[in-house]
């Protein structure tokens, strides 16, 4: 069976998600000034819903399908981890680059009631793909996803203009290892990248006593098809899954349009993605999602 690899076309191929043709439809998914402002200062907004329970089911549907790495699709992963765990006792399934594969999360995407809000949050500017991720923690042993800011991992595009979306496709809380978010922490600046399934702590050597002390995390309890927005500078992670219940969420990345190439190195671990260095980045992998005007 060969799989048709998704990222040629630039446009939803499905009717999963509602369709919007004009500024006013867009409007009906908008956050309000309260929510944008609330992002600014915190460095998050949270319990926006981006899926209804049907769409969050058909996602499920093919996440099971695509977890098993003898699908016809494995090979157009960016990457793809069964457990990216550093602890042998616990699991944390982590792949990017489904939306090459599954109409589902290929048409996620262009969901009118993600892109709106993203450019919102990006000031009001083009909004362009940059890459989606898969996290999977099972009952009682999914592992953790360390303390990290996602632009630590990004630093070969520049400038900073980036936006990420968690979107739960299960229900999420404390025990089950939901999202936590240190408030206020994207004010701090850039820190090292480091393994986001290492050691939980492992980048507080980092902050200085001051900001140690402002660590005091607060967990994004969500319903499935609900999601949180964050700050590319924003210190985030989650805990252990020892609940009876499966945590799973889609991450969606986005940069406002304009962002460059700040590397001639490929663009993501585990393709051949090129953009010369200073180069805008466009092209297949990084289509146009919204554009406001």
């Amino acid at each position: 069976m060969i799989v048709e690899d998704l990222a040629q076309f630039h446009h939803p191929v499905s009717e999963l998600f509602p369709k919007a043709s004009s500024a006013s439809d867009y409007e009906t998914f908008a956050l309000t000034d309260e929510q944008v402002a609330h992002f600014h200062e915190h460095g998050y907004v949270t319990n926006v819903k981006i899926f209804d329970e049907h769409q969050v089911d058909t996602l499920c549907e093919e996440l099971e399908a695509i977890r098993d790495p003898e699908h016809p699709g494995n090979h157009l992963f960016y990457e793809f981890h069964s457990n990216q765990s550093e602890n042998p006792d616990t699991v944390l399934f982590h792949s990017l680059g489904h939306w090459r594969i599954t109409k589902g999360f290929h048409d996620a995407l262009w969901n009118p009631a993600f892109v709106k809000p993203a450019s919102q949050l990006l000031g009001d500017k083009t909004v362009r793909f940059w890459h989606d991720q898969l996290f999977c923690k099972p009952a009682h042993s999914g592992g953790v996803v360390a303390w990290h800011q996602d632009y630590s991992y990004w630093v070969r595009t520049a400038p900073m203009q980036h936006l990420t979306c968690w979107i739960g496709l299960d229900d999420s809380n404390t025990e089950n290892g939901c999202l936590n978010y240190v408030p206020g922490s994207h004010k701090w600046g850039l820190l090292d990248r480091l393994n986001l399934g290492g050691e939980m702590d492992a980048i507080f050597t980092q902050l200085t006593e001051e900001q140690r002390e402002k660590v005091k995390p607060v967990p994004m309890e969500l319903k499935k098809g609900h999601a949180c927005f964050h700050h590319p500078l924003m210190l985030h992670g989650s805990f252990e899954n020892k609940s009876d219940r499966s945590r799973r969420a889609l991450v969606l990345n986005v940069f406002a349009d304009g962002t460059k190439s700040a590397t001639d190195d490929v663009m993501l671990r585990g393709t051949d993605i090129k953009v010369p260095n200073g180069q805008t980045m466009k092209g297949d992998f990084f289509p146009v999602l919204y554009s406001p005007s």
